[in-house]
């Protein structure tokens, strides 16, 4: 008897069991935090047991084959010759390679390379392109027999590697395809995970530590193979509530969605990856600053890369403005940054316009993104005692510094539920944006994009997108 309507009455109770927490998520918004607590901890009572009657039927839902013959049905007769191959149906005729003509779609192009190490294009599945991310990293690093894993722990050191991040050719733009899980809101308990197939989803083929040698060599290499963006790099920071892993997943996405062939680095602090850790988090991203900045040197002066670009998000700003403030007037007059793009700055307001200001000089072009409905904005601007973040839009409009273009970017993400705090790498007019920023420079943002509204305030003018 087919296990189908036991699922589904599971199914049911889950979505029932669901849409009760939201509503008490919902209506406990506005509570004091031990209410909000108590009210959002006390039904996964009642909730997490479900999930874990209901996993086994998930399990088997899934894998259940087609049902077999009945008893009653008569052998299987010995197969006849098969057919000749024009008589056979398409789908079974074995798949023919693609013919050399057809230009590759864009993320086998952001996976090229001159000279591809072992494990890298050569591992390249029919299903899955893979792009490579160079890291440096000051987490910890727990003892694991399958694989290198960083922990939120502070390493105290600046550790060099690179991972090879497969990308399903199945992905839409932009999105980071992972396994299906429940976990509980606040902690970190997972009550159900699928598992990851790099044909659906972001995976991490391979991870290796590397010596600053060997970082060098393959990067440069990598930079050298460019030609959409030929000679350039990208330098990724995160920001708050970020594990390693999900950090090189994001590098991954926004490298493969921007069609960018250069090579791509990641700079990850060590974050506690939840949302209790906001704190620790702060601390954490200034106590790496010695460790981001070396990276960065080794980055500009010694990869061959003629054109660098960093992208920091969040809490991932306050220190990259540090370093720059600091490694800026040290570099050769013949190195310069090409984009400085901060997302999302939760950087106090003005402590933000005093570093923006100072590094000016050190990039071709300086861009903001801020938006009104960021939810994580909000509550940092509450943890700060009402003092605006420089990626929040307050009620008398967004931070405005000389020289740099500040775009409000709240109507690209309206959803009423979401955290809207990862704009500029998962809405696809952000990206096309910063795609635009890293091949032309082209400013002031109207210019490139027209749609853009010009709003000229006492302070200066910043940039919005319109509402939809």
């Amino acid at each position: 008897m087919s296990t189908m309507p036991s699922v589904v009455v599971d199914a049911a109770i889950l979505l029932v069991a669901l849409l009760a927490y939201a509503l008490v998520w919902f209506v406990s918004r506005d509570m004091s935090r031990i209410a909000q607590i108590l009210a959002r901890v006390l039904p996964l009572v009642v909730i997490a047991p479900t999930f874990i009657v209901l996993k086994p039927h998930l399990s088997s839902f899934k894998t259940t084959p087609a049902p077999a013959p009945t008893a009653q049905a008569p052998a299987m007769p010995e197969p006849p010759p098969p057919p000749p191959p024009a008589s056979r149906p398409a789908p079974e005729a074995p798949p023919s390679p693609p013919p050399p003509a057809v230009p590759p779609p864009p993320a086998t192009r952001a996976e090229t390379s001159p000279a591809p190490k072992p494990g890298e294009t050569a591992a390249r599945d029919v299903d899955w392109d893979i792009v490579p991310v160079f890291y440096g990293t000051d987490r910890g690093q727990k003892a694991d027999a399958k694989r290198i894993t960083y922990t939120s722990d502070r390493g105290r050191r600046l550790e060099l590697g690179r991972a090879l991040v497969t990308v399903p050719k199945s992905h839409q733009v932009p999105t980071i395809e992972r396994p299906f899980a429940i976990r509980v809101p606040y902690f970190q308990v997972t009550v159900y995970e699928g598992s990851e197939d790099p044909k659906q989803h972001f995976t991490i083929k391979e991870i290796s530590t590397l010596s600053a040698e060997d970082f060098v060599t393959l990067s440069r290499e990598r930079i050298l193979g460019g030609r959409a963006f030929k000679d350039q790099a990208i330098v990724f920071v995160h920001g708050y509530n970020t594990d390693f892993d999900f950090a090189l997943y994001r590098s991954a996405q926004m490298a493969y969605d921007l069609r960018f062939d250069g090579a791509t680095f990641l700079y990850s602090w060590p974050s506690a990856g939840d949302f209790t850790g906001y704190v620790y988090d702060r601390e954490s991203s200034e106590q790496s600053e010695p460790y981001l900045r070396d990276f960065l040197d080794m980055v500009m002066r010694d990869t061959g890369a003629r054109s660098v670009s960093v992208i920091a998000h969040s809490m991932g700003n306050l220190p990259l403005l540090r370093v720059l403030q600091t490694l800026g007037p040290k570099l050769p007059p013949d190195v310069k940054l090409n984009q400085i793009i901060l997302a999302s700055p939760d950087v106090d307001r003005d402590v933000f316009m005093n570093l923006a200001a100072s590094i000016k000089p050190f990039g071709r072009g300086v861009t903001m993104y801020c938006s009104s409905n960021d939810k994580a904005m909000q509550v940092a601007r509450r943890v700060a005692g009402g003092i605006p973040r420089a990626g929040d839009v307050s009620s008398d409009g967004p931070v405005v510094v000389e020289g740099i273009d500040t775009i409000d970017v709240s109507a690209t993400s309206t959803e009423y539920l979401a955290l809207n705090h990862s704009s500029y790498a998962e809405s696809s007019a952000l990206l096309n944006d910063i795609g635009l920023l890293l091949q032309t420079g082209e400013r002031p943002p109207d210019t490139r994009i027209p749609i853009l509204e010009r709003i000229s305030t006492p302070k200066g003018d910043f940039w919005r997108y319109p509402a939809r």
